[in-house]
């Protein structure tokens, strides 16, 4: 089949190459409440494979030719490359293939309001704010997230109403496989430069994406953002900015900020005050992922003071500075920011809360973005008073032998940054378990598997604590 689509494989099997990833397991999770037979593989065994196992969805741990026997479809991740072992057998008995971001596009097909938030910076964060106020509006969304959200039980949400919302990822052009009615554009900077060859063309990917918007659908976009703004003045559908005066269309009135650093403001467009909203995650970020989530409720003609009250009650999604454990008196975070500016973000809002040292426990995410931004890292975590850095995370790439996590290290120290090399997850606990004091904040950093750390960590608390029967 030239183009296959998914509608065409409900009574077959769809097996999912990298289904461990968290918008591919979300994905997995959709189609199986859609009736579809779904199977998968993954390098690793995480929590993710097996949640997914204990649903009734078999996961093969280890790419193999046998996994793809007698599939009708297969789904692989951008991170699949085509000399996989599947994706080879899986050419050779011709069983048709499609990327992840073609099958979110498909199931997005004939929905009445498709919504895509992208942007450099706070993509999960936002979609998962609008999510919020979906689910207080009672509309009966469907959800595809990056990250987990308490209040749809997971990454997605298969609903019956006129909404599908998702992220729309900028990486390898991904997001242009959707049909937004709505997009939702939060900022643009400098990332994926493994990909894009450097800002302009990134602007320009993402201005090509708002451009799939038809003529009577709604573009937000971040009205302090000039290189956003530059591609709103170009669209023929309707836009809508949210910023932090008047300028904008939506914006804060009376903003200010709690000993934590949560912002408290009043909503106002167009003159109107429409509500308040106290926000429970810190940030002037969060601020603006608030701003371009009800930017959104009022583009879709939503009841305001529901949106502002649902906002209030957001408390992050899961891998967005998520408090995973206290021990010895540390309180331990995570936050899934992989590029300096993300990383600097999270680290201001640890920063804000009550702390003895901090500690910045960073993964640097494939070679090729540590090597095209490597002097940003140098300073990145300077308002930390220890840094500790693993090796870098290769992720989709390949070792080039060129770029090591020594390179970082070295410059954080030219910089007069603490800055020490724990290789491992098990050098990393070591070491902090031997230096941390009570009252210290670690916050671990990064978007491959650095948040295992903090599991390990508190796995082995638990083995500690009461015996192996209790780190089951």
């Amino acid at each position: 089949m030239a183009n296959p689509h998914i509608k065409d494989y409900l009574h077959q099997r769809v097996h999912m190459i990298g289904i461990g990833g968290s918008s591919m397991s979300g994905l997995a999770r959709m189609l199986l409440e859609k009736g579809y037979y779904v199977t998968g593989s993954d390098n690793l065994e995480t929590y993710t494979t097996k949640g997914l196992r204990a649903m009734g969805i078999p996961v093969a741990i280890g790419h193999k030719a046998e996994n793809v026997q007698d599939a009708g479809l297969i789904v692989y991740t951008v991170a699949v490359s085509a000399d996989n072992a599947e994706r080879v057998e899986a050419s050779r008995l011709g069983i048709p293939a499609i990327e992840r971001a073609e099958l979110l596009g498909q199931m997005m097909d004939g929905c009445p309001t498709a919504i895509g938030v992208c942007g450099t910076h706070g993509k999960t964060t936002t979609t998962s704010m609008i999510a919020q106020i979906l689910m207080a509006e009672q509309v009966d969304p469907t959800i595809h997230i990056g990250g987990s959200l308490d209040v749809i039980g997971g990454n997605v949400r298969a609903g019956k109403g006129d909404i599908f919302l998702t992220e729309a990822c900028e990486f390898n052009l991904s997001f242009m496989h959707l049909k937004p009615d709505v997009a939702v554009i939060t900022n643009i900077d400098e990332d994926h430069l493994d990909f894009f060859r450097d800002i302009d063309h990134i602007q320009s990917a993402f201005g090509d994406f708002l451009s799939l918007v038809p003529q009577g659908g709604t573009v937000i976009g971040n009205g302090d953002d000039a290189r956003v703004i530059t591609l709103l003045r170009s669209l023929p559908s309707n836009t809508l900015t949210f910023g932090m005066d008047a300028r904008s269309d939506v914006y804060p009135a009376d903003l200010r900020y709690n000993e934590f650093g949560c912002g408290s403001f009043s909503l106002v467009t167009c003159g109107e005050t429409l509500g308040h909203v106290s926000l429970q995650v810190a940030g002037v970020f969060n601020v603006y992922n608030a701003l371009a989530a009800l930017a959104c409720a009022v583009s879709l003609g939503l009841d305001i003071s529901i949106a502002c009250d649902a906002i209030g009650a957001f408390h992050g999604a899961k891998r967005r500075f998520e408090l995973t454990g206290i021990i010895d008196g540390v309180k331990l975070y995570h936050d899934y920011g992989h590029n300096p500016t993300e990383m600097q973000n999270a680290i201001s809002i640890a920063k804000l809360q009550p702390h003895n040292r901090l500690w910045a426990v960073m993964q640097p995410h494939t070679f090729s973005r540590v090597k095209k931004m490597l002097p940003h890292y140098f300073t990145c975590t300077q308002e930390a008073d220890i840094t500790l850095v693993t090796d870098i995370y290769a992720a989709r790439e390949k070792d080039p032998g060129d770029i090591f996590a020594s390179d970082i290290i070295n410059g954080m120290r030219s910089h007069g940054v603490h800055a020490v090399h724990t290789p491992t997850f098990t050098d990393t606990e070591s070491y902090l378990r031997s230096h941390w004091q009570p009252g210290d904040l670690v916050l671990t950093m990064g978007c491959g598997n650095i948040n295992q750390l903090n599991e390990q960590i508190n796995e082995h608390e638990k083995y500690k604590q009461g015996g192996p029967e209790h780190a089951k």
